[in-house]
């Protein structure tokens, strides 16, 4: 089933650059601070942190990285589940993502838990579709697991710094859970093969008999 989208993959991609331009506008001093998850989400009650953190960045590469993969990975999903779907993806990944890292990062910034959620959801709705990953063409699930021991490994200090490791496995594992809901738990079902339409021996019949007269009179 493919739905008609609001495209709001491309929205969000467009929040978290003119995000990113707040930043580093010269006039706007403490903008990050104020936005950024740290311990002040959970000791001060300053909850937005958990939803605020997912539009900032820590630089431009790390923003083109990620709204690569939002617009990329978005489009499909959204076309997959549906535009009201897709943001309770992006929004719950994220935020539990955040909710997690909170516990093991003194600050933290990024869409990734988000995207991440959006990729596990993927590859439950999708586990054989293509991609280009790690220099070769792979099934979706391979890339995940791939994907998902690079993070395991970085926990355990493999792999590079200041990545947010925790936030990763929290999204993706949301993602998991929310596509195994819809692909089997009723909410929602992929549809891989075409609907078998069941015609009656009687509207058969009465369709040829309207045929020979119009068309076939001597």
């Amino acid at each position: 089933m493919v739905y008609k989208i609001k495209f709001y993959f491309f929205w969000l991609a467009v929040i978290c650059v003119a995000v990113f331009g707040l930043q580093n506008l010269p006039g706007i001093p403490g903008f990050t601070d104020t936005f950024v998850l740290n311990d002040k989400a959970v000791n001060d009650f300053q909850i937005w942190r958990f939803v605020s953190a997912v539009f900032l960045h820590g630089g431009g590469g790390h923003l083109l990285y990620n709204m690569f993969a939002l617009l990329l990975f978005g489009f499909i999903l959204e076309r997959l589940i549906g535009s009201k779907r897709f943001l309770f993806v992006f929004f719950v990944s994220g935020i539990i993502g955040n909710l997690i890292g909170v516990n093991f990062y003194n600050s933290s910034l990024g869409a990734s838990g988000a995207i991440y959620g959006i990729l596990g959801c993927i590859i439950i709705l999708r586990p054989m579709m293509m991609v280009w990953a790690f220099g070769v063409i792979v099934p979706i699930f391979v890339a995940g697991i791939f994907w998902i021991i690079g993070d395991i490994m970085g926990v355990f200090g493999f792999g590079d710094e200041g990545v947010g490791r925790f936030a990763h496995l929290g999204g993706i594992f949301v993602g998991f859970v929310m596509g195994l809901w819809w692909r089997f738990g009723g909410g929602w079902k992929v549809v891989d093969k075409k609907e078998k339409v069941e015609i009656s021996e009687e509207v058969v019949d009465k369709s040829i008999e309207e045929f020979e007269r119009i068309y076939m009179r001597g």
